[in-house]
């Protein structure tokens, strides 16, 4: 598979469960706009079975290096992104992964049993990354009782392996220069954004502003009935110019901390 075929399968997986990012890429696109993606987004585990370890291994095969590393330490996270050697068009990937350790015992528990409970060989899957929940995620007790603990972890225990959000490049925009202009189309539109420590993210001297969509709702079949849950979102990125002239490439971890929270189940009640 190449980076084309990868980026495009990533691509098809995140719009069947979030109708909204097409509907937003369709409603740019009837404005004239061709839309560049910033970055893609992928979540999981630090256990050595699924980490970003494992999860990297297909954007190495395809030309992609690792560039930065970010830490989150009120939701255990740490995250590593990676840019394309020779394609300066291509999407930066950001994949972050729960740190178990940090967790609670009740938690480290439950995620031990979701990846004991799947065929090993899963797991070696070059593919990986793109087969959602490759355990039965069909339990609304194990769902409600990670919620308690981490959205994070809760939504991994869904939706798996597949990419969490995938980001409109702003720069690249022709007809909205800032992303206040871009956030006050789509809301008046009709889109909720995620207002988590402001609807803007960043700010120009930290060379990167970022705005994001709230999560779509998407109907899970859980053995206990049918629960409609968040699934993914669409982000919106501006980047500024650094001391040498160049575009930032790397990610604000305060502003990245508050994107996160595009899923939380919390801000779907205020929608």
């Amino acid at each position: 598979m190449n980076k084309d075929q990868l980026l495009t399968k990533l691509w098809e997986q995140y719009a069947a469960i979030t109708p909204s990012a097409k509907k937003i890429h369709e409603l740019l696109e009837d404005r004239g706009e061709e839309i560049q993606n910033d970055h893609i987004a992928i979540r999981t585990f630090n256990d050595k079975r699924v980490n970003i370890a494992v999860l990297e291994k297909p954007f190495l095969n395809v030309g992609y290096e690792a560039r930065g590393e970010y830490n989150f330490e009120t939701k255990k996270l740490y995250a590593k992104h990676y840019e394309h050697v020779t394609d300066k068009s291509a999407p930066r990937i950001f994949i972050s992964e729960l740190e178990l350790e940090k967790c609670s015992a009740e938690l480290q528990e439950t995620v031990q049993d979701i990846l004991n409970s799947c065929d090993q060989n899963v797991f070696n899957n070059p593919e990986l990354v793109l087969s959602g929940s490759v355990w039965k995620g069909n339990s609304q007790k194990i769902y409600k009782s990670l919620l308690e603990e981490s959205e994070y972890a809760a939504w991994m225990y869904v939706y798996g392996f597949r990419a969490n959000h995938f980001t409109i490049n702003t720069n690249a925009l022709k007809e909205f220069k800032t992303l206040e202009e871009l956030n006050s189309f789509l809301e008046t539109s009709g889109w909720k954004l995620n207002a988590s420590g402001g609807k803007i993210k960043g700010t120009p001297e930290q060379l990167l502003e970022q705005s994001s969509t709230l999560a779509d709702l998407f109907m899970v079949d859980f053995e206990e009935g049918a629960l409609e849950i968040p699934s993914c979102y669409y982000e919106f990125a501006l980047r500024y110019p650094m001391a040498n002239g160049e575009l930032y490439q790397g990610f604000v971890a305060s502003s990245a901390d508050k994107i996160f929270e595009s899923t939380d189940v919390k801000l779907q009640e205020t929608k």
